[in-house]
C-alpha cells in the first residue's frame, strides 16, 4: 500500500482513501493481506459440474492474498430454473452428454453462469450489512477481452459487474501478470493456475470426476490465435481480407485455406455475437487493443456474419 506520485511520498494520502473507504479514521493496516481482508472479498459459487481442483485453487488463492472468502453453492438455484422449464414444457431440459439437444444444452449452461452473477450482487449488498458497516461494495467482472471478442460468454455472466479489471486485456496478458505475480510477488497458488486447462466447467464431469470442457476447444480457435486476431482488429483496424494478408506471412506453418478458415471463424462468430459487446462492464483500459464497444471502440451494432464480399475474395485467392 505504499504509493508515490511524481516522487511525492503518497501514502498519507493513500491512508485517508483507505480509512474514507471502511469509515474508520483511527484504521492502520498491518500489512497488505490485513487490508486486503477488509477491502476486498471473493467467491466460489460451485454446481455440480464444479471441480474439486477449482475449488482448491480458489481457496489456495484467497488465502494467499488475504481475500475474506465465501463458499457459496447455487446448484439448488440452478435446479428450481429446471424446475421451471419443466413446469412450463411439460419436459426437463439436459446436457447434451445426457441425450438433450444442444438448446438444452446452452440453456442449462448459461443459467450457471448467469445465477453466478446474480448471487454475486446479492452478496456485495449484504456483505456490509452481515459486517455491521455501511457502504456499498462495488462487484468486479472476471471476463477478458479475447471471450468478449470470440463472443464465448453469457450475456449478463460475470462478465457483468460494475467494472472489469481485465476486459481490455487479452489472455496472454493477464496470464503474463499472473506470471509476474507468482514470481515477483511469491503467489504460489497462481503457478497451478496458469498451468490448469482454461474451462468454464459449465458441463457434467466425467465419470472420474475429470473435467470435460476445454474453451479453446468449444470456441474452435486458441487463446493465443485470438490475441492474434484482437491486434490486428483494432490496432491495425483489419477486416477478414486484410488479416488474412497478414496472417499467411506469419502462420507459415499452416496453408493458405487453413489460415482463411481460420479467419473466416473468428470473423462469422465476432459478427454473431456482437450483441454481447455492446452491453459489456466498463473496463480498466491497460492496452490500445481494447474492444470496450461504447467508449473505446466505436464499431457498427450488427455486422452480416456471413462477410459477402470479404469471405468471396478469400475463397477467389484460394482458388487462383
Amino acid at each position: 500500500y505504499q504509493r508515490r506520485v511524481h516522487g511525492e511520498d503518497k501514502n498519507e494520502e493513500t491512508l485517508q482513501d483507505l480509512r474514507n473507504i471502511l469509515r474508520d479514521q483511527t484504521y492502520m493496516p498491518k500489512d497488505a493481506k490485513e487490508m486486503t481482508e477488509k477491502l476486498f472479498f471473493t467467491a466460489y459459487m460451485p454446481t455440480e459440474n464444479s471441480s474439486q481442483q477449482t475449488a482448491q485453487r480458489a481457496e489456495n488463492l484467497a488465502k494467499e492474498i488475504g481475500s475474506t472468502h465465501f463458499v457459496l453453492p447455487i446448484g439448488d438455484t440452478v435446479n428450481e430454473f429446471k424446475n421451471i422449464a419443466t413446469q412450463a414444457f411439460g419436459k426437463t431440459p439436459q446436457f447434451k452428454v445426457h441425450g438433450g439437444s444442444w438448446q438444452e444444452d446452452l440453456a442449462l449452461q448459461n443459467i450457471q453462469a448467469r445465477s453466478r452473477m446474480v448471487c454475486s450482487y446479492m452478496m456485495a449488498q449484504l456483505i456490509p450489512w452481515h459486517l455491521n458497516t455501511q457502504g456499498y461494495i462495488l462487484v468486479l467482472a472476471s471476463g477478458n477481452l479475447d471471450e468478449s471478442l470470440r463472443g464465448y460468454l453469457t450475456k449478463y455472466d460475470c462478465s457483468s459487474a460494475d467494472l472489469n479489471p481485465i476486459g481490455s486485456l487479452s489472455k496472454n496478458d493477464v496470464n503474463k501478470f499472473l506470471e509476474w505475480a507468482n514470481k515477483e510477488l511469491q503467489i504460489a497458488t497462481l503457478k497451478d493456475i496458469l498451468n490448469a486447462v482454461p474451462t468454464a466447467e459449465l458441463t457434467p464431469l466425467g465419470e472420474k470426476q475429470q473435467i470435460m470442457q476445454s474453451d479453446e476447444v468449444e470456441m474452435g480457435m486458441t487463446y493465443n490465435e485470438l490475441s492474434r486476431y484482437g491486434t490486428l482488429r483494432k490496432i491495425n483496424k483489419f477486416g477478414p481480407y486484410t488479416m488474412f494478408k497478414r496472417l499467411i506471412m506469419e502462420w507459415k506453418h499452416l496453408s493458405w485455406q487453413q489460415v482463411a478458415n481460420k479467419v473466416k471463424h473468428f470473423f462469422k462468430h465476432y459478427a454473431l455475437n456482437r450483441h454481447k459487446m455492446t452491453t459489456l462492464t466498463p473496463s480498466l483500459h491497460c492496452e490500445a487493443y481494447s474492444a470496450d464497444d461504447n467508449r473505446f471502440d466505436l464499431r457498427p451494432f450488427l455486422y452480416d456474419p456471413t462477410w459477402k464480399y470479404q469471405f468471396n475474395k478469400l475463397s477467389l485467392i484460394h482458388i487462383s
